[in-house]
C-alpha cells in the first residue's frame, strides 16, 4: 500500500512538472529570434565526401540573412556555430554550448581552421542568434562528411 501512494505521488509529480514546463516558458524561449523560411547555412568548402590534409580551412556560407557578432541584436542576422562529429542536435531552444565537438564563431567568422586526427568526421553549422540560440525556425547546415588523411 504504501508503495502504491508513493508511486502516485511520483507520477503525480511528474505530470505536474511536465503541466509547469508548458505552462510557464523557459527564460531562453524569451530570447528565439525568427529567421526567414527561405534562410540556409551550408559549408562552402570542404565538400561532402572530400579527402583534406590536417589542418584544412572551412568556410561558412549563409543566405537570406545576415552576420552579426554574438551580443548584437539585429533582425535576420547571427553567427556561426560548428558542430563536429555530433550525432544529434543539440537543443534548439537554449544557448549552443561551447565544446571540443561545438565550436563559436561570435565575432562574425566566415570560416576557421580545423586541425582533426585521420579519419572520418562530421561537419555541421547552425546559425546563433546574439546569445547563441539558434533562430525560431533554425537555420541549419547539411552535415557533410570529410576524410582526414
Amino acid at each position: 500500500m504504501v508503495f502504491c501512494i508513493k508511486r502516485s505521488l511520483a507520477i503525480a509529480t511528474l505530470c505536474l512538472t511536465c503541466l509547469l514546463g508548458l505552462l510557464v516558458p523557459s527564460a531562453y524561449a524569451l530570447d528565439l529570434s525568427p529567421a526567414p523560411e527561405a534562410a540556409t547555412a551550408y559549408i562552402i568548402s570542404p565538400s561532402d565526401s572530400e579527402t583534406v590534409s590536417s589542418p584544412f580551412i572551412v568556410q561558412f556560407g549563409l543566405s537570406g540573412m545576415g552576420i552579426a557578432p554574438a551580443g548584437i541584436d539585429r533582425p535576420n542576422t547571427g553567427h556561426h556555430h560548428l558542430l563536429i562529429d555530433v550525432d544529434e542536435l543539440p537543443s534548439l531552444t537554449e544557448p549552443l554550448q561551447g565544446s571540443e565537438q561545438v565550436l563559436h564563431y561570435g565575432a562574425g567568422q566566415t570560416e576557421t581552421e580545423l586541425s582533426l586526427t585521420p579519419g572520418a568526421h562530421t561537419l555541421q553549422l547552425v546559425l546563433g542568434n546574439y546569445s547563441h540560440i539558434p533562430h525560431e525556425n533554425p537555420v541549419i547546415s547539411e552535415k557533410i562528411t570529410v576524410t582526414v588523411e
